[in-house]
């Protein structure tokens, strides 16, 4: 076995062994955190996910999307009426008895999921024969149609005019209020959702962004993650060397919609509340932002930028003048970013890191030569 290889093999291990580190401490947390901090993590775990499925198309495709919270969208509309109107008609409770709520919850996961990589195919399809800021125009197009729609409750009143329904699917701008009920499992009985004890969803929450991150890094580090880079760098060699841009660009535009809607299933229960705001451009611009902040050309960048994003808005709360204009405050932290640092926060970090380690084979390079 050649070193390179053996060197590859070893760092593969020694980040598995990071991650399963991480993921430990992660749900350990809870141990020593107030409710509020646990929700709040939660909350971060399933942005960050957001940011990294939106990543894939931004920083490992080149493409940029306005419009990503439309996916987010059409999965919690998906998981409220599932939670509301399809599981009690299909019975659920009487079928799974304490276990529905749970049972419940995995099937709108699911679905929501499916929901949004339906969109993803069709919105995906149509924005991909675009390029550059016409390609971001498009996706911003598409989401602000579906926040309408949503806002109109236009597809309730078609329905609604051939005797279908009454007329409400999306409830308009109040949108659809729900929480999720008691599980009763061996004995013990409990709230999948709990404000004042959020513990078990939290793990939950957990266990979701471990497999999705996992499954992103297996495709960002996959033969089709590197024709995504290619795409990135050179769209037009990469057309020479015989790679159908215009298909590959849409199916990466699908994974990144599915994994959109795998963080707006999560955060849906989380909010008790699904409204036409989650398909608004502004909630579109916080992957943008967490991404910018994080640094696009890293994998854990989206991560870094999310827990960034939420705990220094959480900060800017703890100060009622700063709370008040927190956008400036945004704004001035996105341009120290933009202005001093090479690939956001992460960037930072490894430049630091890579002067760290030249400083020291400086000196060790002094100590033999004395």
């Amino acid at each position: 076995m050649s070193y390179g290889v053996s060197e590859r093999i070893l760092g593969e291990r020694n980040s598995g062994q990071l991650a399963l580190g991480g993921i430990v401490l992660l749900l350990l947390l809870p141990l020593v955190l107030p409710p509020f901090q646990t929700t709040l993590l939660a909350e971060t775990l399933i942005f960050a996910v957001f940011a990294t499925a939106f990543n894939l198309l931004y920083g490992y495709t080149g493409l940029l999307s306005f419009g990503h919270a439309m996916f987010v969208a059409m999965s919690g509309y998906t998981v409220a009426k599932v939670v509301t109107v399809v599981a009690p008609a299909l019975g659920f409770p009487e079928l799974f008895g304490g276990a529905a709520v749970l049972v419940t919850w995995a099937f709108a996961l699911v679905l929501g999921v499916l929901m949004a990589t339906l969109l993803a195919v069709f919105i995906g399809y149509l924005s991909v024969q675009l390029e550059e800021i016409y390609f971001a125009m498009i996706t911003l197009s598409f989401s602000m149609a579906i926040f309408v729609i949503a806002t109109q409750d236009t597809i309730g009143e078609a329905l609604a005019s051939f005797g279908i329904g009454n007329g409400v699917i999306t409830n308009g701008s109040d949108g659809i209020t729900f929480v999720m009920g008691d599980v009763n499992l061996f004995g013990f009985e409990f709230a999948l959702v709990n404000i004042r004890d959020p513990m078990f969803y939290y793990v939950l929450t957990v266990i979701v962004f471990s497999l999705a991150m996992y499954a992103l890094w297996r495709v960002v580090n996959s033969p089709f993650g590197m024709v995504c880079q290619a795409i990135r760098e050179n769209p037009g060699r990469a057309r020479a060397l015989g790679i159908d841009v215009t298909r590959h660009s849409w199916m990466t535009f699908i994974v990144s919609g599915a994994f959109s809607g795998m963080a707006g299933a999560l955060l849906i229960p989380l909010a008790t509340n699904v409204n036409p705001q989650y398909a608004h451009w502004t909630f579109s611009a916080e992957p943008v932002i967490m991404t910018v902040i994080g640094g696009p050309y890293s994998f854990f960048g989206p991560l870094v930028g999310a827990f960034a994003y939420e705990y220094i808005r959480w900060f800017i709360s703890q100060f009622p003048l700063l709370e008040q204009y927190w956008q400036f405050s945004f704004g001035v932290l996105l341009l120290v970013v933009v202005l001093f640092f090479d690939n956001g926060v992460s960037g930072g970090v490894e430049r630091l890191r890579e002067r760290l380690e030249e400083r020291g084979e400086d000196e060790g390079g002094e100590l033999t030569a004395d």
